[in-house]
């Protein structure tokens, strides 16, 4: 396996693992009646885990790329001087940091959960913002360079939110139906309707700062030529996926979640779950697409940076 490719994959594992740590651990902060149907202790702790560890390995990746050797014979010399002497390597560091305290607190959720979910909030935020310094946000200098950083980090915050209330939703709906009392029933209703209100304000944040990066990586001078680039027809696959996701949401939350609630009044809730599971996967299926093509995205040269 070449290095790039091996870079791609890398970078979709992170993306996929922590947009998950953050996500679920905030969407467990801000719905509690539903944190007793969710394995937090476990889910949490592995992410955290896992996220080491691609990490780790991410390290490696770019030591090779750097100094033209292949994966086997980086050395301790080339790791330290990323980790030392760029603010990529700092921002590492702080990843390594979040995630730590991820695990920690995943320790604690079951004696206290709201301090163990912030502080896992915290260090999900930690770690899923770091990786802005390992992408094109990290291109630019100056004022510029500030506000690209802070719209890829608020970018990646709130896709992580999505990605982990999505992930907590699809574990809600995917009980049996016949293991899903009145109790369970009403806390998924409640978590997709809550999940609904906030969807709106992260939305918005994605769209604010998908522009803003759009601007910066692709210029309107080079929008009419997009799909002549691979870097262009990749975005494209994006943002068609992306308007796919929003399709899925508003339907979510304009028809499925309202007729959940009139059955479970009517005592007959399998069609309505039926159709959940069904929606919420397609959702699912579009944001893993997504993670891949911004991991895809993230090696290649973007039209701005070309002129």
């Amino acid at each position: 396996m070449t290095l790039p490719t091996l870079d791609v994959l890398v970078r979709f594992a992170l993306y996929l693992d922590l947009t998950l740590a953050f996500g679920v651990a905030f969407f467990a902060l801000c719905a509690p009646q539903v944190r007793g149907a969710l394995p937090l202790p476990g889910a949490l702790a592995s992410a955290g885990l896992a996220g080491i560890a691609l990490s780790v390995l991410g390290l490696a990746v770019l030591s090779a790329s750097m100094a033209g050797v292949p994966l086997s014979q980086v050395d301790a010399e080339s790791v330290a001087a990323i980790l030392t002497g760029m603010s990529l390597g700092k921002a590492w560091m702080v990843r390594i940091g979040g995630l730590a305290l991820l695990i920690a607190a995943a320790a604690f959720l079951r004696s206290r959960p709201v301090a163990a979910l912030s502080v896992a909030s915290v260090g999900g935020a930690l770690a899923l913002g770091g990786l802005a310094w390992a992408g094109h946000g990290a291109m630019d200098e100056g004022a510029v360079g500030w506000l690209h950083l802070m719209a890829d980090i608020a970018h990646l915050l709130a896709a992580g939110i999505w990605v982990g209330a999505l992930t907590c939703l699809v574990l809600l709906v995917a009980r049996p139906s016949h293991r899903a009392d009145a109790a369970h029933l009403w806390a998924t209703h409640r978590a997709l309707d809550g999940f609904s209100l906030m969807g709106t304000t992260v939305v918005a944040v994605i769209t604010a700062t998908g522009l803003v990066n759009a601007w910066l990586l692709v210029g309107p001078t080079n929008a009419m030529s997009l799909p002549t680039t691979a870097y262009g027809q990749l975005l494209i696959a994006k943002l068609a996926l992306f308007a796919a996701m929003l399709g899925f949401a508003a339907v979510n939350r304009y028809r499925l979640t309202p007729a959940l609630a009139g059955r479970i009044d009517a005592g007959d809730h399998r069609g309505a779950i039926v159709a959940l599971r069904v929606s919420v996967a397609l959702e699912t299926v579009c944001v893993v697409l997504v993670l891949a093509l911004v991991a895809w995205l993230g090696i290649l040269q973007p039209p701005a940076s070309a002129m």
